[in-house]
């Protein structure tokens, strides 16, 4: 009786947990059966929408219980606190799986090259957002002295960034931020957020719902300058053809025209201005310099000449995640990406590395929103399982279950389960309970593994 095809896949966030819910509902599936294993570096599941969603987006953070479903079938085991390659080595894998799935998402943030990058008090918008998601492996605490503080990027990570910047500590505290981060924002002295965007309104990446989330805080005054709301054709056939880029500017035009109302934390939003220099002094962020751009006829936009200093003491750039170089793999360094055809690894002479796959991010890099890697999911599962009809996965030498949970009990690797990750929930819930909240994250991973009795 044929054996169950044996999936790994490294990476326990959504992209991953959409490639097994693809392997199980394919025809494989019902004969002779799939068994997935899921290896994810830290304790706890879902990746991105644990630690790279801003917690006062509940909304989002519903797709987990669908996420939940997945991960409640039998065919399926979570391995959490497993690092790659540390813990377990491609090779390692290959004793154990017919292919092995890398999903393992983005969490660094992009390079800007302008001087003054590296001053104290620039910052990237992605070690910013793992401190109020309560990421384990980084700082407890975070400066936020600057009562003027510049956002980079015209993304929704750049709203996330400005949002919680502008929030009053008491304004999050229902969501579920841990104490460390809520005493932290408790002390924050920023009354004014500038967000810059070096192009304009029809080119901005936001989606329309988190752009009108912004005007929703009582705290937060919403302030666009009537000269940013500039269209040239390029811009016109955007938004005729795209009705997010639409609504966007819309919703732009209507706050531009309004006037200013007097709620305590202003939050300006500008277009056409290009980040030239982070100005410092005695090695401290002092300033930001912007060039003005004019739009060029296609969307796109050129710079003037003309060059403003701001008057601000923080700068963080949203500029785009940027994925972790995978050892053993193949490396595409400009788009910090594996190189793949339908997910299948290539090699640099173009062969496919032998039942290696890639879906999300560390694919296709960081673009898109939650939902879309459901269909690279599907892609990339979808070839796998035309090569094991073909016959063209290897043959593990250990391909029994028991043979994973031995090896990691031999080389000391302590690991959480998805029961585990109930009881670390069901801590969290209790956490939140006497406060009226949902949950209470908990940051220390020595603490998660504790509760998640691993």
């Amino acid at each position: 009786m044929p054996r169950p095809l044996r999936v790994a896949i490294v990476g326990a966030g959504p992209a991953g947990i959409y490639a097994a819910d693809a392997l199980l509902k394919s025809e494989v599936a019902a004969d002779p059966g799939v068994s997935i294993d899921l290896f994810e570096r830290m304790p706890a599941p879902f990746g991105l929408i644990r630690y790279g969603v801003a917690p006062d987006h509940p909304r989002i953070k519903g797709i987990v219980t669908a996420l939940h479903q997945v991960l409640d079938k039998p065919q399926i085991r979570l391995f959490g606190n497993v690092d790659y390659p540390t813990d377990v080595s491609l090779d390692d894998l290959r004793d154990f799986y017919d292919a092995v799935i890398f999903s393992t998402g983005a969490m660094a943030d992009r390079a800007l090259s302008i001087p003054g990058i590296e001053l104290d008090g620039s910052y990237g918008a992605a070690d910013f957002v793992s401190w109020y998601d309560g990421h384990p492996d980084v700082p407890r605490t975070w400066p936020l002295e600057a009562e003027k503080v510049a956002v980079l990027g015209v993304g929704n990570v750049a709203l996330d960034v400005a949002r919680v910047l502008a929030k009053t500590a008491d304004e999050l505290l229902p969501t579920e931020i841990p104490q460390n981060v809520y005493d932290g924002l408790k002390a924050n002295k920023a009354l004014e957020i500038h967000v810059f965007g070096r192009r304009g309104p029809a080119q901005a990446k936001f989606s329309p719902m988190e752009l009108r989330e912004l005007d929703h805080s009582p705290n937060i005054e919403v302030i666009v300058d009537p000269e940013d709301i500039d269209y040239d054709a390029g811009s016109i056939e955007t938004r005729r053809g795209n009705k997010q880029a639409d609504m966007v500017a819309k919703t732009l035009e209507n706050w531009a025209i309004r006037d200013v109302g007097d709620r305590p934390h202003k939050l300006f939003l500008h277009f056409f201005e290009s980040p030239a220099e982070i100005l410092g002094e005695d090695g401290k962020v002092v300033g930001l310099r912007t060039e003005r751009t004019a739009l060029d006829g296609t969307g796109n936009v050129k710079g003037t000449g003309e060059f403003k200093d701001w008057d601000v003491t923080a700068v963080y750039r949203a500029v785009g995640y940027l994925s972790e170089k995978l050892p053993k793999l193949p490396w595409d360094l400009g788009s910090g990406t594996v190189p793949d055809e339908g997910g299948r690894v290539i090699e640099e002479g173009g062969t496919h590395l032998q039942s290696t796959y890639v879906t999300g991010w560390i694919r296709r890099g960081p673009v898109g929103l939650i939902g879309h890697t459901k269909g690279d999911a599907n892609e990339t599962v979808s070839n796998l399982l035309a090569d094991y009809a073909e016959g063209r996965l290897h043959a593990p030498a250990s391909p029994a279950p028991e043979a994973v949970d031995a090896f990691l009990a031999e080389r000391g690797v302590r690991y959480t389960t998805w029961e585990g990750w109930h009881r670390l929930d069901a801590a969290e819930r209790a956490l939140g309970e006497p406060q009226g909240r949902e949950r209470v994250k908990i940051v220390e991973r020595e603490d998660m593994l504790r509760e998640s009795g691993a």
